[in-house]
């Protein structure tokens, strides 16, 4: 198949997953078509099968703001009909549903049918998505899709409680690729880190007010009083200078690394005793996930996505959001248990293996397969999806 895939070319979930799915895809013999303003974060090399399309908007004096939205229906129009692509797949509902619908309705006036598949990821849904400047487009949007996914369970039941869906939401799980994030071996890194043997606790994120990483240092501040730890940050975002405030406040500077955005997660990763993710909203949880894959066990809320991925007492823990004393008690009920750790540590790796590219890249393919089809139905003939 010619597949285009729409999305925001980022560190976030959805950007990763977007360009991850795409390289899986393309791995699998399809051809792959990013439609995108810049090459997505996690497109960092050559890939055979893989097409960049880049959208430039408009700047004209009359714009206080480029209209990035046309700009993208239009590149889309151009992709489709040049490359003769056989389904668009967009992920994050705003604006990349809605500029679907666009596309897919300019292209139909050239005789052309375009299946589009729309991914919701989380707070296109939980957050922005229920304003009521964005509600009613999103909901028509999502309705006008022939296919549409949710990355859990959680956002699939919360989608339908919030808007008026008339479409069925396939839920199709995150993932990630057990031979990339897997426990790796540095032990001079590891020095580096933690000369003196020092427990290394992680948190990675895009430092949005959402993500509560203020509950991950005070949880270290006092994690750090019972027993010698260090805490590495990963990804950068608003509040990350407001978190760089507090660790001064604490005295803890010294023991916290902000390393800012990285491409090689999985080589930090494999460094840790322990991850945390104490989000407020969290669809699913792709960090998590990730990190579990390379055997570190997860303290996270218990929200959203998080529980059908992390088990309580099983790969890590769940805390309410906010309970920083109940992060601390179960944190240091695994670092100061080396054999709880350790069993914690191959229950999450277990956990992650449920998760592989292998299992959900073919649920993708059979929508695809079931979208291209229904549209090229006769419209008396058309099915639910």
């Amino acid at each position: 198949m010619k597949i285009g895939i729409v999305c925001y070319p980022t560190f976030g979930g959805s950007g990763v997953l977007a360009t991850e799915l795409g390289i899986g895809l393309a791995n699998k013999g399809h051809e792959i078509h990013f439609i995108t303003y810049k090459r997505p974060a996690r497109l960092t090399k050559y890939y055979q099968g893989i097409f960049l399309h880049e959208v430039n908007s408009l700047e004209y004096p009359l714009f206080e703001y480029p209209p990035y939205d046309s700009s993208l229906a239009s590149k889309i129009v151009d992709v489709v009909q040049h490359e003769q692509l056989d389904v668009l797949h967009v992920h994050y509902a705003i604006p990349h549903a809605t500029v679907a619908y666009l596309a897919k309705s300019i292209l139909e006036t050239k005789g052309i049918k375009l299946p589009v598949v729309t991914t919701l990821h989380g707070t296109d849904i939980t957050l922005i998505g229920l304003d009521e400047s964005m509600a009613s487009v999103v909901e028509f949007s999502i309705n006008k899709s022939d296919g549409v996914t949710a990355v859990s369970q959680s956002l699939k039941a919360q989608t339908e409680s919030s808007f008026d869906i008339k479409k069925n939401i396939n839920v199709i799980y995150n993932f990630i690729d057990p031979e990339r994030f897997k426990r790796q071996t540095s032990k001079a890194f590891k020095t580096a880190i933690a000369p003196n043997g020092e427990k290394i606790i992680i948190h990675t994120s895009n430092f949005r007010k959402v993500k509560r990483v203020e509950d991950v240092i005070n949880s270290f501040y006092k994690i750090r009083q019972e027993i010698p730890a260090k805490l590495l940050l990963i990804g950068d975002g608003p509040e990350r200078r407001t978190m760089e405030k507090l660790c001064r406040r604490n005295g803890t500077c010294n023991d916290i690394r902000f390393l800012g955005k990285q491409e090689v997660v999985e080589e930090i990763l494999s460094l840790g005793d322990l991850f945390m993710l104490p989000s407020a909203k969290e669809s699913f949880g792709l960090s998590a996930l990730e990190a579990m894959a390379c055997e570190l066990p997860v303290i996270s809320s218990n929200i959203g996505g998080l529980p059908e991925i992390n088990e309580d007492g099983v790969t890590g823990y769940l805390c309410p959001v906010g309970d920083v004393s109940m992060m601390v008690e179960r944190s240091l009920r695994l670092l100061q248990d080396e054999q709880l750790l350790d069993l914690f540590r191959k229950n999450a790796r277990t956990k992650a293996l449920e998760f592989t590219i292998d299992n959900i890249l073919p649920q993708y393919e059979q929508l695809y397969l079931k979208c291209i089809e229904n549209v090229n139905k006769p419209k008396t003939l058309e099915t639910r999806i």
